[in-house]
């Protein structure tokens, strides 16, 4: 089993065309099926079905390509770091919940590097898809939360895809909404008070567990809500109809403007959120990866120091 061949099978499934894969990797398609039949050999396993359509996954390639994923990211990062690659574009990317400290950690990580021989990527998406990203290596880094209601199952999920969460910082709630607002001005807002107003949360998609809500206390019953998918939307709406969200209070003004703050939210039953990063368990870091998490640490107060 060599790197090339889990280049090919890589190039293959995203393809899903044994020709087209032959083209963008320059090998004639007799060698490329050659080179897969002797892979699926070694390893037992058929990875690919083929048909007059093209070529399709099967269950156990798809385990196989998802490990494929991971070793040629690792051997990417193990090269960038060891070897030099002339004018080959290096690529660093961070996949996170809509966080707004974490796009500005993100801003502060990329002024320190020449963007000419970089080829970054931040990515604000659901839930789901910031696990998936970075189990795939899509992105080196992934910025999420815990609370008690939903940590056993994304635990649970971070362990099937060979992630590991290292915590940040723990907040409690705080209600988001805009300065004209008619509870701005409240002290602390609780749930009585928000009865009137539309709850904004993000759209994890149609068939998302309930467990990837990226606002705290999203099992409480809302009268009135409304989602979104993207943080401008979401500013919008609170401009627009007096909405509001849950947040951990934790805000860039710099990016999100001066016409937003964070009033802390009373609840009985209030759990705190506890936002930290996940990457792949026993991962070779590079010094993007590195200098993201310096600068999420700086944001949020935490000792620089401690890089773990």
């Amino acid at each position: 089993m060599t790197i090339q061949q889990l280049r090919y099978v890589l190039t293959i499934a995203e393809t899903g065309s044994m020709n087209k894969a032959a083209e963008l990797l320059y090998v004639s398609q007799p060698s490329l099926t050659a080179s897969v039949q002797e892979l699926e050999k070694e390893t037992g396993i058929r990875i690919f079905n083929r048909s007059g359509r093209g070529v399709t996954v099967t269950n156990d390639g798809a385990e196989f390509l998802q490990y494929a994923n991971q070793v040629v990211g690792q051997f990417e990062i193990l090269t960038e770091k060891y070897t030099a690659k002339g004018g080959v574009k290096k690529k660093f990317g961070v996949s996170a919940q809509h966080y707004s400290f974490a796009v500005k950690a993100f801003v502060e990580m990329v002024k320190r590097f020449d963007t000419a021989k970089y080829e970054f990527a931040i990515r604000e998406t659901k839930t789901a898809e910031v696990i998936s990203d970075v189990a795939g290596l899509r992105s080196e880094i992934g910025v999420l939360y815990l609370n008690n209601f939903n940590r056993k199952a994304i635990l649970k999920l971070l362990h099937t895809n060979g992630l590991e969460f290292t915590p940040l910082t723990r907040c409690r709630a705080y209600v988001y909404l805009w300065k004209g607002h008619p509870l701005a001005q409240k002290k602390q807002i609780t749930f009585e008070d928000l009865a009137d107003y539309p709850c904004l949360s993000f759209e994890q998609g149609a068939n998302s567990s309930f467990y990837y809500a990226e606002e705290i206390l999203s099992t409480a019953d809302y009268p009135r809500t409304i989602k979104a998918n993207d943080r401008a939307t979401m500013l919008n709406l609170m401009v627009g109809l007096n909405g509001y969200t849950l947040c951990s209070g934790i805000i860039c003004e710099e990016l999100n403007g001066s016409d937003y703050l964070a009033v802390p939210f009373a609840a009985e039953d209030e759990d705190a959120m506890e936002i930290g990063y996940i990457t792949l368990k026993k991962s070779i870091r590079s010094k993007a990866g590195t200098i993201y998490i310096e600068e999420l640490k700086r944001y949020l107060g935490i000792d620089i120091s401690d890089n773990g």
